[in-house]
């Protein structure tokens, strides 16, 4: 009794000491959100790497450590502290996603508490309706959030759950080094050398049976039965178990009884009836050593060397429709929605006339031949009496799906959460597409996106069946010292950071961390590689950042000296930036000389433009001045801009910085200086009036620079297959009589929380 006693005192000892340490590495992640001190600012992102590595490596902290983030949670509801609200609920999430043995009565707390984050605005009621959706069925079906993002992420193929993701990251070799893109690439192979999807059923089977049995679990038996079992044992353990899950968690009101007592069969037919009995005793009668470590493995990360806007469109082909796996896009090319096959015209036409040819049409609900098959080889030479029109949804015209804000909407079980966007073809996959770089990066990315947008109005290959979010992480060169005036490279990143403080703290203090990473001497040797810090953060930043900050996309048409040279087309993110050229315009250019123009610095420029009103009132100005340069920029620079009670969101508004020439006189004769004004628009056109020539560069980007440039016009960019914003007044009225009134292209970055107001 009395070693029974001591031992019962030495576990309550054993335990406080553990929360304690838990409860520190708490409020240091707490003190980095609250707080600017230059002493924190050093380990940023790693008290919270630090944190989840304490539990990773002993999993029966983790009740301890969901307990006191529940305590932390309800004191900053109580005394009002938002900033640390989504941070530590992030947190919570995590941690409940790889955790076993967490009660049921902590999940319902965590249930109950977000749904009372639901009175809140934007985004703490946003995220708080995600976490709520998936706590109540994980609360039924414990193991549900692990299984499922396990299987997406590995791409584990099961008909119960068959969608899958995957993790592009584009490096630009132009803009960044090639250390850092090797010490990339080896961190990421050495992470996914040992992810086998034998490892990965593996961990899925364990984690289900740890967290639906418990204690009763032989973590150790269990252990070495699954590492001896072949693959098509293994195989048929991993669909039992999925089956459970996924038939418990389609129920409308899931049993949990019902559930454990099916996975307790598929644990007795594993380890025999008297293992598992004698597992139940054991686990009332004896200490258990703690159980080992399910890891979580990292997900399928392919990367990729930036070569151009056109990769991306096929790289997202690519994994939707894999050589090997012809057969997940068979729906699609019943539809006529793939347009990749040779010798077949894709055609996904609303305002069209009939050819007569059967192939041109899309097939009907009631018409879905096999591909290959006889009726579909004739149909080229067959024709129908009539004109068939199919009626697609609204949002389906110009695909749409991709942007706009968003609505606190419940998702499906899926992880793009998606759901069906045209009947029987639901998305079933997910393209996390991770950029790192600098604003010249995101404003090639720019360019991508609107090239996708623009060939998907003619394809509509991709928007039916692939969920695509965007994420960035900033790299910036290590600072040198260099001339005045270089431009900032990482003014895009700085606005995401003051809109979401998670976001600052985690992903904007990555880049010190990947230099110095580079810096390490290489080693070919991936075997031996322990807690990759940098894999980790990109991991939980794409798991777990699920909330778009939408970035205004602009158009700008190019106008130029020579006469024969057609108007160049372009889009812009971040910047349009115009110098003066030194030389001058032919006499027989595009326009005359003004009389009576003084010469000197700077060139004569008239200038037209929309002011940016919060009336919504349309007040057009048109000036003429001196001006030695200007700068477009679409990003907001300071914080009163990027939240603030304006009906204009903050990037859809052009802020026009023009360092104007000007003229005085005195006793000394005439002088000339320089003052800069500064004004807000929605669109712009500029025209120079004298002889000077103008240059323009586009985000900053020496790759994207106009030279001889007279004339320019810049817009919101509207989505690609509506109207262009540069029509003149009778043909916009002509085309707003037949088309639906356009809207603005926005490309979405993925953040923690959004623009927490």
């Amino acid at each position: 009794m009395e070693s029974s006693g001591s031992r019962n005192r030495t576990r309550v000892s054993r335990m406080k000491d553990v929360e304690l340490d838990l409860l520190r590495s708490v409020q240091a992640v707490l003190r980095e959100l609250s707080t600017q001190a230059p002493g924190l600012q050093s380990n940023q992102g790693m008290w919270r790497w630090s944190l989840h590595k304490k539990v990773e490596r002993d999993p029966s902290k983790s009740p301890a450590l969901v307990r006191i983030l529940l305590r932390e949670l309800e004191k900053a509801e109580s005394e009002d502290l938002r900033h640390v609200i989504i941070p530590l609920l992030h947190t919570l999430m995590y941690v409940l996603t790889k955790a076993t043995g967490i009660s049921e009565e902590l999940y319902r707390r965590t249930y109950t508490f977000c749904t009372r984050l639901l009175t809140l605005p934007t985004p703490y009621c946003t995220v708080a309706l995600e976490c709520a959706i998936r706590l109540k069925t994980e609360t039924a079906v414990p193991g549900t959030l692990y299984q499922r993002m396990v299987i997406a992420e590995q791409n584990l193929m099961d008909d119960l759950y068959p969608y899958q993701e995957r993790v592009f990251l584009f490096v630009d070799p132009e803009l960044v080094s090639p250390s850092v893109c090797s010490a990339l690439l080896l961190e990421i192979e050495a992470a996914q050398e040992q992810q086998t999807p034998e490892a990965c059923m593996r961990h899925v089977v364990s984690h289900a049976l740890q967290a639906a049995l418990g204690d009763a679990c032989q973590v150790g038996a269990l252990h070495q039965k699954l590492q001896a079992s072949p693959r098509s044992t293994l195989e048929q353990y991993f669909h039992a178990v999925v089956a459970a899950v996924e038939q418990m968690a389609s129920e409308h009101s899931p049993s949990r009884a019902g559930y454990l007592e099916r996975l307790e069969e598929i644990y007795c037919s594993l380890l025999g009836p008297a293992a598992a009995a004698r597992g139940r005793c054991d686990g009332d009668l004896l200490a258990d050593p703690p159980p080992p470590s399910i890891p979580l493995p990292s997900p399928h990360i392919t990367f990729h060397l930036w070569t151009g806007e056109e990769q991306l469109w096929k790289e997202l082909v690519l994994f939707l429709r894999p050589q090997s796996q012809l057969r997940l896009s068979a729906d699609l090319e019943a539809l006529d929605l793939q347009g990749l096959l040779p010798g077949r015209l894709a055609r996904v036409s609303v305002l069209s006339t009939d050819s007569g040819i059967e192939r041109d049409l899309p097939s009907g609900p009631d018409e879905l031949p096999a591909p290959g098959s006889p009726e579909v080889e004739c149909a080229g030479l067959q024709r129908k009496g009539g004109i068939k029109k199919r009626a697609w949804p609204p949002n389906i015209l110009m695909p749409g799906s991709w942007s706009g804000p968003p609505g606190l909407h419940r998702r499906t079980g899926g992880p793009g959460g998606d759901g069906e966007l045209l009947p029987g073809v639901s998305r079933l996959h997910t393209a996390r597409v991770l950029v790192l770089g600098d604003d010249r990066m995101l404003g090639r990315l720019a360019q991508a996106y609107h090239s996708l947008r623009k060939r998907e109005t003619q394809k509509f290959c991709l928007t039916p069946r692939l969920s695509l979010q965007l994420y960035y992480i900033r790299v910036l060169a290590p600072k040198e010292p260099s001339a005045p005036g270089q431009p900032e490279l990482g003014e895009l990143a700085a606005f995401l950071g003051r809109a979401d403080p998670w976001y600052e703290s985690i992903v904007n203090t990555l880049c010190p961390a990947i230099h110095k990473l580079a810096a390490m001497p290489l080693s070919l040797d991936t075997s031996h590689t322990v807690d990759p810090f940098i894999l980790d953060v990109i991991t939980y930043y794409v798991r777990m950042g699920m909330q778009p900050i939408y970035f205004q996309i602009y158009a700008v048409k190019i106008f130029f000296s020579d006469l024969s040279q057609d108007p160049a087309e372009d889009v812009f993110l971040t910047e349009l930036k115009v110098k003066i050229q030194d030389s001058k315009l032919p006499k027989d250019g595009f326009s005359p000389k003004k009389r009576g123009v003084a010469e000197g610095a700077g060139a004569e420029l008239s200038m037209c433009y929309q002011k940016a009103l919060l009336s919504h009132r349309a007040r057009e100005v048109t000036v003429s001045l001196r001006a030695t340069g200007l700068v477009l920029k679409a990003v907001p620079a300071n914080d009163a801009e990027v939240s603030g009670p304006t009906h204009l969101p903050p990037t859809t508004c052009l802020n026009v910085s023009v360092t104007e020439v000007v003229k005085s006189s005195n006793l000394a004769g005439r002088s000339f200086s320089t003052v800069t004004n500064t004004f807000r628009t929605v669109d712009i056109q500029i025209q120079s009036q004298d002889q000077k020539l103008l240059t323009l560069s586009l985000d900053k980007d020496n790759r994207r620079t106009f030279r001889d440039v007279v004339r320019f016009e810049v817009a919101l960019c509207p989505e690609p297959g509506s109207k262009a914003p540069w029509l003149n007044s009778h043909r916009q009225k002509e085309m707003e009589t037949t088309k639906v009134k356009s809207k603005p292209l926005l490309m979405p970055i993925n953040t923690f929380s959004g623009v927490v107001q």
